[in-house]
């Protein structure tokens, strides 16, 4: 796969999970839902930091919100030039399509999640019990590198009552599947996915 269609996947990519989550920012406010389906509902959600909301604040306590936000979209934009790098020099190396296929979904999903961080709190003001507007004239709701990511997919597929002898959730309501997440967590999950099980065609030594 040449890195010109490669290029090619990733702007697909990216403006389907941009124009989603502009859509979802000028459409909804935070927390409003609309169901699709009984086991599938798009709901509005922000992201402040990591994986499942996670903060790196939340395992280091001396460092803020603020400056821990900082660092890590700095890190997401310094690892986003790493998954470039990368993909160019598969492409150049001429290795297998899925090895290729697979670092352009990582870096369509990082780029598009990274977008959100760093320009998002400028372009929009908040979405707190009303509906956010692009470009507001009173500015936007953060500064620089201080933006949340939009999130709205959510798949609730069954809930079922734990009994009491379950270990840890004995007891309570467990939902399967409970994250919010968008289009680019779904791009960058896949191209994982697609190097653990597909590891010995995507690294072959050929």
């Amino acid at each position: 796969m040449s890195l010109k269609k490669s290029i090619i996947l990733i702007i697909i990519i990216l403006l389907i999970d941009q124009v989603s989550k502009i859509y979802i920012k000028t459409n909804f406010a935070l927390q409003e839902s609309v169901d699709i389906f009984s086991w599938f509902e798009i709901i509005f959600v922000e992201n402040d930091g990591m994986a499942w909301g996670t903060k790196i604040s939340d395992f280091v306590s001396f460092i803020s919100d603020r400056t821990a936000k900082v660092i890590l979209t700095s890190f997401r934009i310094v690892a986003i030039f790493g998954i470039g790098y990368w993909l160019y020099d598969a492409t150049k190396k001429q290795s297998s399509k899925i090895l290729i296929i697979a670092i352009a979904l990582i870096f369509s999903g990082a780029l598009g999640n990274i977008i959100d961080s760093v320009f998002y709190g400028v372009l929009f003001d908040d979405s707190y019990s009303q509906v956010a507007n692009f470009l507001p004239e009173t500015g936007g709701y953060d500064s620089l590198l201080h933006g949340k990511v939009v999130d709205m997919l959510h798949f609730p597929l069954f809930e079922v009552d734990l009994p009491e002898w379950f270990p840890f959730y004995g007891g309570k309501r467990f939902s399967f599947f409970d994250p919010v997440f968008n289009i680019a967590d779904m791009a960058i999950s896949t191209g994982f996915i697609m190097l653990i099980v597909f590891n010995k065609k995507a690294f072959s030594k050929e």
